[in-house]
């Protein structure tokens, strides 16, 4: 445990930030999922722009990196292309 007042409150921030990216991964992988579904059912396109919605969101927040951002949504529109 850290006994420097500033690395206690950064200990806190890293947690909190931890909790955040992982409750938006969680909703990425979610909304990756919806919409590979739908694809197979034929009605892809909302499911589609949400999920690339959220995609963006998290690049946005630095949750994920750009080109990352950029590699799922590709990915993802060329399952629902199929």
């Amino acid at each position: 445990m850290a006994n420097i007042k500033s690395q206690i409150k950064r200990n806190r921030q890293n947690e909190a930030d931890r909790q955040r990216n992982k409750a938006i991964r969680s909703e990425l992988k979610t909304r990756e999922k919806q919409a590979a579904d739908a694809a197979a059912e034929g009605d892809a396109d909302a499911a589609f722009r949400q999920a690339q919605k959220k995609i963006d969101m998290a690049a946005a927040k630095g949750v994920l990196h750009k080109r990352t951002a950029a590699r799922k949504k590709s990915r993802l529109a060329k399952r629902i292309a199929d």
